[in-house]
């Protein structure tokens, strides 16, 4: 179900990207001959497109490499289409939000070790989504946090209060 839509966010322009998205991903599994059901949603300011159904783990590979490469393919098919860079987010099989719930936890208890340390703590590097949960976390727990270092090394760091 779609978020109630934010002031200056075009629902319509992201609904049309999820759409776009969703045929590709569709193309992509009828060529692959994988079996799995699209659902395409808005959540906040990007259009969300999810594939659901059995033996998907193929499709996200190990620590969600594939996952992230067909993102970005999908992310270049919506471009192609429309002219406009895409922030779409794929899903398969559930593995983004599974792996949201688990980052989320890993940046509370970073924010936690911090507080009771007073001192900074790096984390192991992960991926941009990794590291926007990582940081949401963070900020939830009332502390600042940034990423340092260079792809595909980046992590993040997270700080104690000032």
């Amino acid at each position: 179900m779609a978020e109630a839509p934010e002031a200056g966010i075009d629902i319509e322009a992201l609904e049309n990207e999820g759409d776009i998205a969703a045929d590709y991903i569709e193309g992509l599994l009828d060529i692959a001959d994988f079996d799995g059901d699209i659902d395409m949603d808005v959540e906040g300011d990007r259009a969300m497109v999810s594939v659901v159904g059995a033996t998907l783990d193929e499709l996200i590979g190990d620590r969600g490499e594939v996952l992230e490469a067909l993102q970005e393919l999908t992310r270049l098919a919506v471009h192609r289409a429309t002219g406009e860079r895409s922030r779409l987010m794929l899903d398969i099989g559930g593995y983004r939000e599974g792996r949201r719930k688990a980052l989320f936890q890993v940046g509370t208890d970073a924010a936690n070790k911090v507080k009771e340390s007073g001192e900074i703590h790096p984390l192991e590097p992960m991926t941009p989504f990794e590291r926007k949960v990582v940081h949401d976390a963070v900020a939830a727990a009332g502390l600042s946090s940034e990423s340092e270092g260079e792809e595909p090394n980046r992590y993040v760091v997270v700080h104690p209060a000032s």
